[in-house]
């Protein structure tokens, strides 16, 4: 028996069985620069903690949700889209997560707010946070089916869990009595002890015509309106640029009616 075959029962039972697909290769490293004990195992900790973080970043990522994989880099700032980037810039600090404060990104459809929304929860993640995106009316459904299958507590106690919880497109239409007291218990739960993101085609201050009570809507709305960043992104749909319709759509032929044929 070899002395690797040796170190996987070892290992296995430390838990520690990926170190093998790289202890070849650090072994070889370590006979070429001639590394002492404490060296060489300062190594093999290292791969070891950098797998461990790239896999808890993988699944929390998987866990998120979100619908495309979106980073502030790749953001095309040369859409027809005003937006103030110093608000934008401070929320990308995430120092509003520290202080457990909210963030509203409002807008026309399609200039970009979903891709701001995942793109500022990926670098959550990737700062050590957890996260969670959803179409607001998910949230919704998802409540009323949890009441069916009597479930409600676990469901709600989901929406509590991670640092940030994005709720995307709110206000696509009036919310009934229970979606109204789901949105305010939700908002209560959450505040001063972890983030939102929320983004919507309507103005903050059209919010409060969203509930069906209006005492609920000023409480709610209220809390939310005094802890956080309001970012107002003007201009023309973002997507209409990406369109396939767009993209190859060649310029119009100029004619020159004066030239005789």
């Amino acid at each position: 028996m070899t002395r690797n075959s040796e170190l996987v029962p070892l290992l296995k039972r430390l838990k520690l069985s990926p170190v093998m697909d790289t202890l070849p290769q650090r072994i070889a490293l370590a006979r070429r620069e001639q590394l002492d004990y404490s060296s060489f195992l300062e190594i093999i900790l290292t791969d070891e903690v950098s797998r461990r973080e790239n896999r808890r970043i993988e699944l929390r990522l998987r866990a998120a949700g979100f619908e495309e994989t979106c980073r502030l880099e790749d953001f095309d700032w040369s859409a027809s889209i005003t937006l103030d980037r110093r608000l934008l810039d401070a929320v990308f600090s995430l120092e509003f997560l520290h202080k457990r404060e909210h963030v509203m990104l409002v807008g026309p459809a399609g200039v970009g707010k979903s891709f701001l929304t995942q793109a500022l929860g990926y670098a959550a993640i990737m700062a050590g946070y957890t996260a969670r995106f959803l179409h607001a009316d998910n949230f919704f459904r998802v409540m009323a089916q949890a009441r069916v299958d009597n479930s409600v507590d676990r469901t709600f106690r989901s929406f509590l869990s991670p640092d940030l919880l994005i709720l995307d497109d709110l206000g696509l239409h009036r919310l009934t009595s229970q979606q109204s007291a789901d949105l305010y218990q939700l908002i209560i739960s959450r505040h001063r002890v972890s983030s939102f993101v929320i983004t919507s085609n309507r103005a903050v201050e059209e919010w409060l015509s969203l509930f069906d009570d209006p005492i609920l809507g000023n409480s709610a709305l209220d809390r939310l309106a005094n802890a956080s960043y309001q970012i107002v992104i003007e201009g023309t749909s973002y997507r209409e640029r990406l369109s396939p319709h767009q993209r190859l759509a060649a310029p119009k032929e100029v004619v020159d009616l004066k030239t005789k044929t």
